[in-house]
């Protein structure tokens, strides 16, 4: 399908480059004739427009898929064996709960009040402690319920888990916001935005709250050179290349562009600026702010790299920061966690799987080695 502009072309699919060269050539020339019957018709500005696959819904790479043969009373059956077993049969239990999908666990839930008539969340508090059941409570949500418990938990009580809030909002796109954004406000009864506006300030709050907005424009199926290049010379002209920042342009660029777009950009912001568009970010801005535009552009070049880099950080010492190890598990195994596991081996030349294994024990390394989903 082509449409028509002047002196441009666009096209929803991607052609061999030998086809791509002849519509380019047949498109030009009948716009060269429309401009000999137009006054001025071949000497309007010029919109830099070229081709692009069209976006497709971001494709899933989960570790945890639902089984087959699935039977929710049976598994029902057997964790209410397994948490009335003098001492608790854990295995059973992470055997079962990490290895079905989050709608298999839904079932499972259902099943497991009809016949022990009680709320199978509330067994496994009893049941369990510390870090394994931390993460068996969070694979009793939904991703999206998942995550605004953890929004939630970031600002309760006295003082922010900054960290924790710059991971999720800065790091879920336009989708995943929305959707955590609905789940907030069944779970808890309020809005995020007003929580994180309550519990944040300054450009720090702004930003976070631009990308809660959900404005970002979704991906184009036409590259527009012209707006990149605008957007390359605003992000320069209002950092680096002035004394202080303003830091308004920066949020509005990177809160409401698409992500293909903003690659570019950042990759044409390098022919303005002397310093890349990380190296801007950490010469003009600090603290909270700075470390959520970093995250922010991180995960625009490569999202996975990003949770990957964030997994190694806390398995790097000896013991693991089993939080953050257990919030990025439970809230990808089912979105992109395969893709991430390739990134931390092809980043780190060690994989995932042998990387809990050494810096975890016990049921909970057993409970993140079975979410891991495999060696690579």
């Amino acid at each position: 399908m082509l449409t028509s502009q002047t002196n441009s072309f666009k096209t929803t699919r991607k052609f061999p480059k030998a086809l791509e060269l002849f519509l380019q050539q047949n498109i030009g020339n009948k716009r060269r004739h429309a401009g000999d019957n137009n006054p001025g018709g071949g000497h309007r500005k010029r919109r830099h427009l070229c081709f692009l696959c069209l976006q497709e819904e971001e494709p899933k790479f989960p570790t945890v898929v639902p089984v087959r043969d699935f039977d929710p009373a049976r598994d029902a059956a057997r964790i209410e064996t397994a948490i009335k077993t003098k001492g608790v049969d854990e295995q059973t239990i992470i055997d079962i709960l990490t290895r079905r999908s989050a709608e298999q666990r839904r079932e499972i839930a259902f099943e497991y009040e009809r016949i022990a008539k009680k709320d199978l969340s509330v067994a496994l508090k009893g049941a369990l402690s510390g870090s394994l059941e931390a993460l068996l409570l969070g694979l009793m949500k939904s991703t999206a319920q998942y995550d605004a418990s953890e929004l939630k938990a970031s600002m309760k009580g006295l003082g922010t888990d900054e960290e924790t809030l710059i991971e999720l909002v800065c790091s879920r796109n336009n989708e995943e916001l929305a959707e955590i954004k609905k789940a907030y406000r069944e779970m808890f009864k309020k809005e995020l935005e007003k929580d994180i506006s309550g519990d944040t300030s300054g450009n720090f709050a702004k930003l976070l709250l631009a990308l809660v907005q959900t404005r970002r424009d979704e991906p184009s199926n036409v590259v527009d050179y012209q707006k990149i290049d605008d957007d390359a010379r605003v992000l320069y002209e209002a950092g680096v290349k002035r004394k202080g920042t303003d830091v308004g342009s920066w949020i509005s660029i990177m809160s409401q562009r698409s992500i293909p777009h903003l690659q570019k950009v950042f990759e044409r912001y390098k022919s303005y600026s002397p310093y890349d568009m990380k190296e801007s970010i950490k010469k003009e801005v600090k603290g909270d702010l700075e470390k959520s535009f970093l995250t922010l552009v991180e995960c625009f070049e490569n999202r996975q790299l990003y949770f990957a880099n964030k997994l190694y950080e806390a398995m790097k010492s000896k013991g693991a920061k089993e939080k953050v190890v257990t919030r990025i598990l439970v809230s990808r195994c089912e979105v992109d966690l395969m893709r991430i596991r390739t990134e931390f081996k092809r980043q780190h030349k060690k994989s995932l799987y042998q990387t809990i294994a050494e810096h975890t024990k016990g049921d909970y390394q057993k409970a993140l080695l079975s979410l891991c989903g495999g060696d690579d």
